[in-house]
């Protein structure tokens, strides 16, 4: 979501959605670690493909949810709402 549609949502909504999103540093970064040894072993046995570019996507993925966590906590301060 970016910040224009988490401005659209009521304050109830907007908590729910901050409920979902928490972030887990560990295991994005063992998700990280294993699609990175994915890559090295496509590179390795020489499998271009889908092999390599699947796994680069979700590493995409998972570097840019925290941006989206920082928006979200940024819409909850200035509406000066709490987590739970």
């Amino acid at each position: 979501m970016n910040q224009k549609e988490l401005s659209q949502l009521t304050d109830t909504e907007l908590l729910e959605v901050a409920k979902k999103n928490k972030p887990s540093p560990i295991i994005d970064a063992f998700f990280i670690g294993f699609l990175i040894g994915i890559i090295i072993y496509s590179v390795a046995a020489s499998t271009w493909g889908l092999v390599t570019l699947i796994p680069l996507f979700v590493i995409y993925r998972l570097l840019k949810k925290p941006g989206q966590y920082e928006a979200l906590q940024k819409e909850l301060k200035e509406r000066n709402l709490r987590q739970l």
